[in-house]
């Protein structure tokens, strides 16, 4: 029988629970999860103490979208280490949940990254909630540097990969004005999340994927139709919908600040995430990487192909969330909350993660005044 590793309690720091700050509090962490928030005082005299030198202690981040990192790309290493690499450069930048993102490949590489997913999850790979599956099944004239030879059509041997993992989350991105709605509902009804992305669709057709199994919107604005003034599209439709949820990129390339604060203030609140999008250069010395037969370079923290098309992010979850209330205006507690409740409540696990409450794992984040991380937990282990 094993013995439940004793408790601890985390003390010296401010605390933001994600509804609050408090000062003068404590953490308690048992068994993985956090047990409870009290008064210093009130620690029990057999409960061990960590004293934390100042800083603030927050939920830790969930990233949604996360391609690569520490020099590795999910799409070239379809494995458990692949995954533990990725997951161990995002850990430093506070990121305690993440799911590994497979960008559109060939044919075979759907099934083998859910058995890498399904082993990493097994074997308890620190921060692993899942997969993000983005592409194939996209709009050709909306690809981004997606592989225009491997986009193709959904077909019905595709349900059975895309629901496959067993374990854990799937989101899935695709072009919805390219997938029959019955198909879009076995996806939603199998429990899966499915967000439109590297689409061309219209206004209505973004409506009616939306009853019937859409519910977010991978990296708003990027990769999909305009909000014109006679034509809303894609944009139009994430903004104008109360229900469903968004991903955003805040990296100062992808979108500017000016319209990101225009559509956060059209959304209600908790509808917007933080994202990363992030590809191998993230916790790596390299600075360029190959994808597919072009090599992907880091200029000033933008990548790009040699034609100068955006491939992905150099974007870390701390400095997302810096840039969040530098260039948004966005105050600190909301920023938190949209690197960690709101992504997690977006794949249904709001109530596990993205809180520091009793019952909640403990995922947690500590952060100095310039956001720059400290320290981790994940499930209560630090590093």
């Amino acid at each position: 029988m094993t013995t439940p590793a004793p408790e601890i309690a985390l003390t010296g720091c401010r605390i933001f629970t994600g509804d609050e700050t408090l000062d003068r509090h404590a953490v308690v962490i048992g068994g993985g999860a956090i047990v409870d928030v009290v008064v210093e005082t009130s620690v029990p005299s057999a409960v061990k103490r960590r004293r934390l030198d100042g800083g603030l202690l927050a939920p830790g981040f969930v990233d949604l979208q996360v391609n690569g990192g520490g020099g590795v790309m999910f799409n070239h290493s379809l494995s458990v280490d692949g995954i533990r690499t990725i997951g161990e450069a995002h850990r430093r930048f506070g990121t305690t949940g993440f799911l590994p993102t497979l960008i559109t490949d060939k044919r075979g590489t759907i099934p083998a990254a859910m058995v890498a997913v399904r082993d990493a999850i097994a074997q308890g790979v620190p921060g692993v909630l899942g997969v993000h599956i983005e592409g194939p099944f996209i709009n050709v004239e909306r690809r981004g540097v997606h592989s225009p030879e491997a986009i193709r059509p959904i077909e019905l041997a595709d349900i059975a990969e895309l629901t496959s993992l067993g374990v854990g989350r799937t989101l899935v991105t695709l072009a919805p004005e390219l997938v029959p709605h019955d198909l879009l509902l076995d996806l939603r009804n199998a429990g899966l999340h499915v967000a439109a992305g590297h689409t061309a669709a219209s206004y209505e057709e973004i409506i009616g994927a939306l009853s019937h199994g859409i519910s977010g919107f991978t990296h708003l604005f990027n990769a999909m139709t305009p909000m014109e003034s006679r034509a809303p599209g894609v944009v139009g439709a994430a903004l104008d919908d109360p229900d469903s949820w968004c991903g955003l990129i805040v990296d100062g390339h992808h979108v500017s600040p000016a319209t990101l604060r225009v559509a956060i203030a059209a959304k209600p609140r908790g509808k917007m995430f933080l994202v990363t999008d992030a590809m191998a250069t993230v916790g790596a010395e390299e600075r360029s990487f190959d994808l597919y037969d072009q090599t992907i370079t880091e200029i000033d923290g933008r990548l790009s192909t040699a034609d100068n098309r955006l491939a992905g992010s150099s974007l870390d979850m701390a400095s997302a969330v810096r840039n969040t209330v530098q260039l948004l205006r966005q105050p600190l507690d909301e920023a938190l909350r949209m690197a960690s409740l709101y992504p997690a409540s977006f794949i249904g696990l709001g109530d596990r993660i993205g809180r520091i409450a009793p019952g909640y794992r403990a995922d947690l984040v500590l952060l100095d005044d310039e956001i720059n991380v400290l320290d981790t937990w994940i499930g209560g282990n630090g590093r």
